[in-house]
């Protein structure tokens, strides 16, 4: 670094503002609390405080920002669902990731790069194309295309798949893209802090009060808090909190792990993701080959990661890339998947007055972050669930009228 450069760097005439302040101590109540200071909370609070001039809120973190499943993703983003309740969610999605850089005024490394899930049987070529006729009928760009594109899009792909799952086509979702996973929870964390929302990190939430069916308060590890709204914001600890409540949910959590390889020169610019081998990949601005699998087969509230994950992910990736046999493996993660049996989230209102869930987001929450904020934010500030998340509420389970999203979200992409 040049000298200057440095000399301005440490004078203290030029200090860097913080990203966030750091609260000294928990006020007595708020307006409400939102838990959990993922990409999913933080956009909560951001959207309560921007669009419907909630300030006197806190967002509780038993650890530090960003550092669950908002930390722990492959930063895939993409609208090109199975439902039409889901792919209008998503798109909503889409359509905010676009300005977020501009709102923040930070660097997101949005990119887009174009997502193709392959297909490796004539039954995955059939849902390929359904999926395509539902995106194109709600006004999302998708289409079927064939190998002979998706070699075109990646030259080094071995079509074969070393004779095991040859590809026989793939749905092409141009808009598809990734992201700097933890700008965007610094983003919405400091764009929240400006308008006077309190985040209070290393502070776990022992407790919710619930008198005569509503919420009355929060008891923490740095003391109590009165509150009339409390938002859920937690993935894989969400059994946790619902049981503080007494509300059963039907959601299950497993271990979803990834791993990046050392940088290289870029060669992959488009996404992408095989069902058949349980595979997704795209390369990061850095040059890392960011890769991630299936769900770890069993129920189990751990972020370990295991040599059996990567020993199967690194065999079927040289399956599609035999030349990358010498790639070194940086490092490899685990976060927990809150999975439902629709694949499907659960969203909004709850039989306790006050209480409001952003949960079931299982392998495929990163991509949904700003419209979850956004939809979650009006639920909190009317007490109605917004139109865009009604078909996702806890009571679809009770009703036997579940959102059949698996075959869009059946892989942790």
């Amino acid at each position: 670094m040049p000298f200057q450069l440095l000399r301005f760097a440490l004078s203290s005439k030029h200090p860097e503002p913080r990203m966030f302040r750091t609260p000294e101590r928990l006020k007595g109540s708020y307006d409400a609390v939102i838990i959990g200071a993922g990409g999913h909370g933080l956009a909560a609070a951001y959207y309560l405080a921007r669009d419907h001039g909630m300030r006197n809120v806190a967002v509780l973190e038993k650890g530090y920002i960003g550092g669950g499943n908002t930390g722990r993703n492959t930063t895939i983003i993409r609208s090109n669902y199975l439902t039409p309740e889901g792919v209008a969610f998503y798109d909503q999605s889409v359509r905010l990731w676009q300005d977020l850089a501009t709102d923040f005024d930070l660097n997101l490394f949005y990119s887009t790069r174009g997502h193709f899930t392959l297909a490796h049987t004539d039954s995955a070529v059939r849902t390929m194309r359904w999926r395509a006729e539902v995106n194109k009928h709600l006004g999302v760009d998708s289409e079927l295309v064939g190998p002979e594109a998706v070699k075109a899009a990646c030259p080094q792909i071995d079509l074969s798949c070393g004779g095991n799952a040859p590809i026989l086509g793939a749905l092409y979702h141009a808009p598809g893209a990734i992201a700097r996973h933890d700008a965007v929870a610094w983003g919405y964390g400091r764009g929240a802090d400006q308008r006077g929302v309190e985040i209070h990190q290393q502070t776990e939430v022992l407790g919710i009060d619930v008198v005569g069916g509503r919420v009355q308060g929060v008891k923490t590890s740095k003391g109590y808090i009165s509150t009339p709204r409390v938002l859920s914001a937690v993935a894989g600890f969400t059994p946790r909190i619902t049981h503080m409540v007494g509300l059963r949910t039907p959601i299950y959590v497993h271990p979803l792990q990834a791993m990046v390889t050392e940088p290289m020169k870029p060669w992959l610019d488009p996404i992408l993701v095989s069902g058949s081998l349980h595979i997704y990949v795209s390369q990061s601005a850095r040059g890392e080959l960011v890769m991630g699998a299936s769900l770890d087969p069993y129920e189990l509230h751990s972020t370990r990661s295991s040599l059996d994950f990567v020993e199967g992910l690194a065999a079927h990736m040289l399956d599609m890339f035999p030349f990358l046999s010498h790639a070194k493996v940086n490092r490899q993660w685990a976060g927990m998947a809150d999975m439902t049996p629709d694949f499907a989230p659960v969203m909004g209102t709850t039989p306790v007055e006050g209480f409001y869930l952003d949960a079931g987001w299982g392998t495929w929450g990163f991509k949904a972050t700003p419209v979850c904020g956004m939809t979650m934010a009006h639920t909190v500030a009317t007490g109605r669930d917004h139109d865009l998340i009604g078909a996702f509420n806890l009571s679809r389970f009770a009703r036997y009228e579940l959102t059949g999203e698996k075959g869009a979200a059946s892989v942790g992409h």
